[in-house]
């Protein structure tokens, strides 16, 4: 049996991942964290991962940017494979991440969906094939209106995938209404879209001479991250500490 800590357990993906692992076989939830304290769940809920004295096999993290350095200092020192699915994270916290890695197995991913992982690797195929024949890479992302990061991590990791596919010759542009001029070939423009409960929608476009190639991908529930990082919990066990992506999840 998966012993699972939640991190953000009274969250919108918390209370997901809670009915997603209830329907679980062999993962269940053996303590929450949260600011919030709710005494009608299962399990125990502490106001920190520090705090927490209940044995577990991994901890899911969806919560905020502001608490991931605390996680993996708390991961580090009770040596608990995490799965890091917060967004937002900056240089200086990925660079905190890869630290954690040498000490812990971790899965840090912007999006936990096998889709958008999926997607993810087609653009490492087809990006150089297109941008060599002229098509021009633009990511266009909506999420809800409660969203506070943007461009989205998922918009990130597909315009890294593509990027990287590119021998990271691309830069990105996020707003371009302060310049007039034409657009850079060597660009990656990304939008970003806020509104109502939109869960997640991303398009990657590849516009050339006359045609255009449209890429999309739909997310109707958050219970596809639930599921992702619940299979990246399950393959955090056994593994010798490292910096783990969905990418080598799904292999």
């Amino acid at each position: 049996m998966l012993r699972v800590i939640l991190n953000g357990c009274n969250g919108a993906m918390g209370r997901v991942l809670d009915q997603v692992i209830a329907q679980e076989a062999d993962v269940t939830v053996v303590a929450g964290v949260d600011l919030k304290p709710d005494d009608s769940l299962s399990y125990p809920v502490f106001t920190s991962l520090a705090d927490c004295n209940v044995e577990a096999d991994a901890v899911i993290d969806f919560t905020v940017a502001a608490a991931t350095d605390a996680v993996l200092e708390a991961c580090r020192e009770k040596k608990i494979p995490l799965v890091l699915a917060t967004t937002g994270l900056s240089k200086e916290q990925l660079d905190h991440v890869s630290e954690a890695a040498k000490e812990i197995p971790l899965v840090q991913s912007f999006n936990m969906s096998l889709g958008i992982n999926t997607l993810a690797k087609v653009l490492e195929q087809i990006s150089p094939l297109l941008a060599e024949a002229g098509f021009d890479i633009e990511i266009v992302e909506r999420h809800h209106r409660k969203k506070v990061d943007a461009p989205s991590g998922t918009a990130l990791l597909l315009a890294n995938a593509a990027n990287r596919a590119l021998d990271e010759k691309c830069h990105y542009v996020y707003d371009r209404s302060s310049v007039r001029q034409k657009r850079d070939p060597y660009e990656i423009g990304i939008s970003a879209v806020r509104g109502g409960t939109i869960v997640g929608v991303h398009d990657v476009i590849f516009a050339g001479e006359d045609e255009v190639i449209e890429l999309n991908h739909q997310a109707f529930s958050k219970a596809v991250f639930a599921k992702g990082a619940i299979t990246a919990a399950k393959f955090l066990q056994q593994k010798e500490p490292g910096y783990y992506t969905m990418r080598d999840v799904i292999g």
